[in-house]
Formats: structure tokens, C-alpha cells, sequence
């Protein structure tokens, strides 16, 4: 199927868009955002590069989905992909039925920042394009391959077989294209151990056996793991209680503590930018500097944990915003493991062009790449293979019945 395919992502107040075609460099994309208030706009790039910034003042997550595919249309897209955090038990990208809508909503108690938003942009879109194929790709998919040991939580039965409690994982779109695209950088495709590190404003890292998720830091929400922008990472479950006794705060408090006013925000009390903190530490601010230190070596702990699923060590790949453009930060992770044989090249990891792919070790022991994600150019991806086979399905059913006839 040579097609271009619209893919959407729907925030609580913002929709991410790209139209993914053959060509990376044709790819239109953009963010509607500040959706409901005074200053909800359109930030993109359109064809040939061209920038974008349409006033779309008080534009509901529909108008604005209006606005964009009214922009879109003379370009014909073939298909509508969505991502889509938390997928509860399914295990693959689906065609959108009333039975997958479903499902997605049976999982918001999962996702419950992140499903409704979702499901509020597939309404628009069905409603506005139902004679497009629509697909849900899911963050949780990839991980669907981990063993037991590795999902399920030291927590009574019943709440895995009665309330689904067990660890899923997240950034699965990245994690899947990171290390399909590295393993053939490598010359090794979907083959070996790999580790990697999704880093940004929410961060993850995952091992990975032949091109399945073995392992990954994220759990039953995307809380759990490492240290990120906002975000705590793993915590002594106990803290709840302790917060509750000792400062009276109630449960909503405690959750909007750890998720929005945690991680490098919480450390060094000035920001949840990386590249903010990096300057401050330079000039100084020791809150800053103590931040960082704790976000590379969580992050390297985290690593040297995932690598008891994988057989042997092949290579780690570095993504993500901040994994993509930091050399500080992929040089000071890869320092806190000495003990895995990784020889970092100081020259090619300084010397690394932002958002280029490359390898900068020595070429001794597991190799070190840089990889950028392109979770747009997954999700289209999916949702092609998914119309393909509903398409072959149709049209294998229709020459079964034509020869029954």
C-alpha cells in the first residue's frame, strides 16, 4: 500500500498531527494548541518546509481537527493512525470498531490523563472522515512480549486477574522504531540485546531480545521508572502514607506531586528542561547540577537492571529530545557503567550533529548509538499494515464467495 497516512495525537489541550508519506522530507506536521482558550493556535510546517501559526481562538479539539484536515485534504490521506497511551490487554495496532473504541475506554482507569483525550479526537475524526480507515496504534503494544516475572507486581493475585493490575510499559512506538532502526544501523537487524533510553520530558528505558520488548522501566502507569521532567520515577510506595500522616494531604495532592512537581523540576527547583539545567549547573547552581547527577545515574541503574533480561549486551541506543542532543548527559549515564565494557568516543559523541544518527564508541566492546525517533513515521507504518490486511482479508473473503457462487 503506497499511501500517506494522517496521524493523530490528542492531548487533554493540544493535538499533535503529521501526514507521513514515502518521502520524510515531505512530511507535514504540526501542534494545535491552548485548545478551549482565547489562544488556541496552529504551529506547523506544510509542504516544502514552509512554517505555520494560525489563530484558531476558543477552537474545541473537533474544530481544530476541522482546521487541520480542511488544510490536509488536497492531499488525500488513505488513513487516519492515533496514537493511543494504554491499550489494557491488546497486543497489537487495530482497526477502529465500536468493540476496540471500547476497549480503549474500558483502559482510561490506566490512563486516566490520557485515554479520554484520545478518544475525544477519534470521535472528531470518525465523524469528519467515516469513510477513512482509522487505526489505534498503542504505546503499551511492544511491551506485550515481556515474560511474567517481568509484568506482574509482588501484589495479591486477584488484582492482576480481576482489575488488570500489572506493569505495561510506554513509549512503545519509540522503543520499537529506535531499535528496529538501530539493530540495522548495526548490521545486526531485530537481532541481539539492545538497550534503550527514551529520553525527554518523560523518560523510559527498555531491553530488548531479537526485536522484542523483554523488560521496560515504565509499569502500570508512566510514573514508574526513571527520573524525568516532572515526573518522580520509582519512589518508596510508602511515601503516600507518609505524606498523609505527617502533612494531611490527601491522595490527589500526593498524585499531583509526583507527576507534575517532581523529577529534575523538584530537584533543582528552577525547571524541567534539561538544556535550562545544564547552563544553570555550569554557572554554578549546585540544585542543578544535583539534578542532573540523579537523572544520569537513575537512568544508568535503570540500564544495568533491564540488562538482566538480555542474554548478552549488543549496544545501547540513545533517543528522545534530550538522548538526541545532549552529549553531556549520554556521556555522564554511560560513565556510571564502567562494568558493562562500553568505551565511549568522547571526539564522535561531542562532535555528533543534533538530531543526526551515529555511532560514537570506539568500536570495542557494545556499541553506542544515537538514533532519532520518528513515532509519526511508526504509527503510519502500523496503520498501513493494518489496512493492508484488512484489505487482503476483504478481498480473499469476496473471491471465496464469488467462487461459492
Amino acid at each position: 500500500m503506497s499511501t500517506s497516512v494522517l496521524v493523530i495525537n490528542c492531548g487533554s489541550s493540544s493535538i499533535k498531527y503529521a501526514l507521513v508519506s514515502e518521502r520524510r522530507e515531505d512530511r507535514i506536521f504540526g501542534l494545535a494548541e491552548n485548545l478551549g482558550s482565547a489562544d488556541a493556535r496552529i504551529k506547523g510546517v506544510t509542504m516544502g518546509g514552509a512554517a505555520l501559526e494560525l489563530s484558531i481562538p476558543h477552537a474545541d479539539h473537533e474544530k481544530a481537527l476541522e482546521t487541520i484536515l480542511e488544510r490536509l485534504a488536497h492531499h488525500n490521506p488513505q488513513a487516519i493512525g492515533h496514537r493511543v497511551v494504554h491499550g489494557g490487554t491488546l497486543t497489537k495496532a487495530e482497526l477502529l470498531t465500536p468493540e476496540i473504541i471500547e476497549r480503549i475506554r474500558e483502559a482510561t482507569p490506566l490512563a486516566p490523563l490520557h485515554n479520554p483525550a484520545h478518544l475525544v479526537g477519534i470521535e472528531a475524526t470518525m465523524r469528519l472522515f467515516p469513510e477513512l480507515p482509522q487505526v489505534a496504534v498503542f504505546d503499551t503494544a511492544f511491551h506485550q512480549t515481556m515474560p511474567s516475572h517481568a509484568y506482574r507486581y509482588a501484589l495479591p493475585k486477584f488484582l492482576y486477574t480481576q482489575h488488570n493490575v500489572r506493569r505495561y510499559g510506554f513509549h512503545g512506538t519509540s522503543h520499537a522504531y529506535v531499535s528496529e532502526r538501530g539493530s540495522m544501523l548495526a548490521g545486526s537487524f531485530k537481532q541481539g540485546g539492545w538497550l534503550t533510553a527514551h529520553l525527554g520530558n518523560g523518560s523510559s528505558t527498555c531491553a530488548i531480545w531479537n526485536g522484542q520488548s523483554v523488560d521496560t522501566s515504565m509499569g502500570l502507569t508512566p510514573l514508574e521508572g526513571v527520573v524525568m521532567g516532572t515526573r518522580s520515577g520509582d519512589v518508596d510506595p510508602s511515601i503516600h502514607s507518609f505524606l498523609a500522616s505527617n502533612l494531611g494531604w490527601d491522595i490527589y495532592k500526593i498524585d499531583k506531586m509526583l507527576n507534575s512537581q517532581s523529577g529534575l523540576l523538584g530537584l533543582s527547583d528552577l525547571s524541567n528542561d534539561m538544556r535550562t539545567l545544564i547552563e544553570a549547573s555550569e554557572q554554578g547552581n549546585e540544585d542543578a547540577a544535583l539534578a542532573i547527577e540523579v537523572f544520569c545515574y537513575r537512568l544508568a541503574k535503570s540500564l544495568a537492571g533491564l540488562s538482566c533480561g538480555l542474554p548478552r549486551i549488543d549496544g545501547l541506543f540513545f533517543t528522545g529530545g534530550i538522548g538526541e542532543n545532549s552529549a553531556y548527559i549520554r556521556e555522564k549515564t554511560v560513565s556510571y557503567l564502567p562494568h558493562f565494557g562500553f568505551n565511549l568516543s568522547k571526539e564522535l559523541n561531542d562532535n555528533l550533529k543534533r538530531g543526526t544518527e551515529g555511532r560514537i564508541d570506539h568500536g570495542t566492546g557494545p556499541q553506542i548509538w544515537v538514533v532519532p525517533t520518528d513515532e509519526e513515521g511508526r504509527i503510519a507504518k502500523e496503520t498501513e499494515h493494518v489496512v493492508d490486511e484488512v484489505t487482503a482479508s476483504a478481498t480473499k473473503k469476496s473471491d471465496a464467495e464469488a467462487a461459492i457462487a
